[in-house]
């Protein structure tokens, strides 16, 4: 694996590659609260068919931030400048979670000849809902005043994570409470602001996304339904969805056999021109 940093419009973001050089290029970009380690469980399977090239949000991990607020679509247009930077050209698979998943959303129905497929996965494209902005609100206040209080940290493994991964699998909690803990606070609240009490809804975009795309949720999501995810993939050209039993928002984390499956045979089903 190769590491760099490479400046964007966002901010100055770590940019890990890995896989065989030669293959098909797929772009990852985890969720708002978490770093690229959400994909350390499915990375090893991705990468048989894939070259990988994960990118940590600004404000997040060791990424920098910009010192003022953006927008997804700006989001987008780092992405674009990080295919750039690395020497990719052609049509990429994302595979995005959450906000990686709004990002690719925009960047494939701004950039449709750099999107051969789309994999968004626990992303709701409807506006972010009263009850969660002003739950993510009341979280804010203490967390700028004092930091990521233990209190906190619980607060969103409870919502990121369905009751069965906080239950069976403390790895992955402690994995999303370092994430947490770990980022740059003034970085992450920018983060939170620009992106999450900012969100706008997205499906007015969703007919102008051309790539074969497959929405994934989470049984245990609270915001994205079955039910809101399948009128989604309907205004689409190319869409498809798949529910995923036992997980919340980070589906790559919480069931990575069955999300590495699901997305593998996504693409061998969509599979990349020579």
């Amino acid at each position: 694996m190769s590491e760099q940093l490479v400046q964007t419009k966002v901010g100055r973001l770590k940019v890990s590659i890995t896989g065989e050089r030669g293959r098909p290029t797929a772009l990852l970009w985890h969720s708002l609260f978490v770093d690229e380690r959400t994909w350390e469980r499915v990375i090893p399977d991705l990468a048989q068919d894939r070259e990988l090239i994960v990118v940590t949000g600004p404000g997040h991990g060791t990424s920098g931030d910009i010192g003022h607020r953006y927008t997804m679509e700006d989001c987008a247009a780092a992405a674009l400048e990080v295919l750039d930077a690395v020497g990719v050209e052609g049509p990429i698979d994302w595979v995005g979670n959450a906000w990686g998943g709004h990002v690719g959303i925009l960047f494939a129905a701004q950039a449709p000849d750099r999107v051969r497929t789309l994999v968004a996965a626990g992303t709701p494209v409807h506006p972010y809902t009263l009850k969660g902005r002003l739950r993510t609100q009341l979280l804010l206040v203490p967390y700028r005043v004092f930091g990521p209080m233990r209190y906190l940290a619980d607060a969103l493994v409870e919502v990121l994570l369905s009751e069965r991964t906080r239950t069976e699998d403390p790895s992955a909690a402690d994995l999303v409470r370092d994430s947490f803990v770990s980022a740059d606070r003034a970085g992450m609240t920018n983060a939170v602001v620009s992106i999450s009490l900012k969100r706008r809804s997205l499906t007015p975009v969703l007919p102008a996304v051309q790539a074969p795309t497959l929405f994934i949720t989470g049984s245990a999501h609270s915001d994205w339904s079955p039910e809101q995810m399948r009128s989604a993939a309907a205004l689409l050209p190319r869409g498809s969805t798949q529910v995923m039993d036992d997980a919340a928002y980070l589906v790559p984390l919480e069931v990575p056999a069955e999300f590495s499956r699901c997305v593998r045979e996504f693409w061998a089903a969509n599979p990349a021109q020579a």
